[in-house]
């Protein structure tokens, strides 16, 4: 198997196990980054991740990034569910409607996805279900309004992977459903902070998003948007692939340098406390 940056598995097996056993973080630089709590929203460990690092080896990747928590969804939910069993401490289930990867774009076409949901709603608990992609008037399909049914029903916030067009008709379908929207939206901030004037319950994860700070220090856009929803933003790294757990650990310490660049209460908020009151709301 050939991952997508063209390395054949045992190459990729090679280098992250020689990654993390020689690159790890020395106990002081651990520490300091410790100081400030974090919550990671958007990690995957799907299904291509599994022989290259094991679950015990990704558990240790989290806990060297100093994370708190980690939302974690995956294709197919079995690498969710071996992460929760191996550090249920740390994890925090999300429910991802793909059984492997490619699905992205048929599984809102796909009836048999309700079935594969509903029994594994009724095995385990989650807090969400996603990440998942859909866009425009696609959200308007079958599937995808049984899926916001059943996340009304289970009490679980959506992971949307969307243009700001779903995000709209998602709420339509349930104006009270939580939405958390994947890499705010890959739009302008002033773009999402129109949406999260919008939407009461919409919030937005900053994953694969790095034009929000410049060496250490965040971008005045961006900082606008910030203090104005101090209670909508949350962390994300997204591993999509198994190369980008190589990146866990460098972006929260990213993270934590931007972020002390803001107010602490805005800081800690977007560090770990919105995170931890969504999934509250989920769990409790």
């Amino acid at each position: 198997m050939t991952s997508e940056f063209g390395l054949k598995q045992p190459q990729v097996i090679a280098a992250l196990t020689a990654f993390f056993a020689i690159f790890g973080l020395p106990e002081l630089q651990k520490e300091a980054y410790a100081q400030l709590r974090i919550i990671d929203t958007h990690i995957h460990y799907s299904h291509d991740a599994w022989d290259m690092l094991p679950p015990k080896e990704a558990i240790k990747v989290l806990r060297q990034a100093g994370l708190h928590k980690a939302f974690v969804s995956s294709s197919s939910d079995d690498g969710t569910q071996m992460l929760f069993e191996a550090a249920p401490d740390l994890i925090v289930p999300v429910l991802r409607p793909y059984r492997k990867r490619g699905e992205l774009g048929t599984w809102f076409r796909d009836e048999t996805v309700i079935d594969l949901l509903e029994k594994r709603l009724a095995k385990n608990r989650y807090a969400g279900i996603g990440e998942f992609h859909i866009f425009g008037q696609d959200a308007e399909l079958p599937v995808v309004q049984r899926v916001v049914a059943l996340a009304k029903r289970y009490k679980l916030f959506l992971h949307a992977h969307s243009d700001a067009e779903a995000v709209d008709r998602l709420f339509i379908q349930n104006p009270d459903a939580r939405v958390l929207w994947a890499h705010s939206g890959f739009v302008y901030p002033e773009e999402v902070a129109t949406m999260l004037r919008k939407h009461k319950n919409l919030w937005s994860d900053l994953a694969l998003r790095s034009e929000q700070a410049t060496d250490g220090k965040v971008d005045p856009q961006w900082r606008k948007v910030f203090l104005e929803f101090p209670d909508r933003f949350m962390l994300g790294t997204d591993t999509y692939t198994p190369e980008r757990w190589y990146y866990v650990v460098e972006q929260a310490a990213w993270s934590r340098k931007w972020l002390n660049d803001l107010p602490k209460d805005i800081r800690d908020n977007i560090a770990f406390r919105n995170a931890e009151t969504l999934a509250a709301w989920a769990l409790k």
